[in-house]
């Protein structure tokens, strides 16, 4: 499992091992289309599956503010990245892979302490 991960035509850093898992977009056959998002690790204790979770500011009309709102969703954690609870990660949408999951971990950008 030496070969070189491809490039999947987003600027990212690429994995340095090779999974072989057949949903991840640097190994498999998975192709990455559409929103891109950056959020916080929530939850991986799921196999092969974290929650992924970011804050985003909705307008009040009546009341002229904004209030915060987070967006929670659940993406697939291939074994050549394995984010863990509290990284800051970048996940990009796909096709569905399961009931529940249509975003990709694409890669770990820090950790938080």
């Amino acid at each position: 499992m030496a070969t070189e991960a491809k490039n999947i035509g987003i600027e990212v850093n690429k994995p340095k091992e090779n999974c072989g898992d057949k949903n991840c977009p640097f190994c498999g056959s998975v192709k990455i289309r559409g929103k891109i998002f950056v959020g916080r690790v929530i939850s991986d204790k799921m196999n092969k599956t974290a929650t992924i979770e970011w804050e985003r500011k909705h307008y009040i009309p009546k009341y002229e503010r904004y209030e915060k709102r987070r967006t929670r969703v659940k993406a697939h954690n291939p074994n050549c990245i394995k984010a863990k609870t509290n990284d800051i990660v970048k996940i990009g949408e796909c096709r569905p892979l399961s009931k529940t999951k249509r975003f990709i971990i694409l890669e770990k950008q820090t950790q938080e302490e």
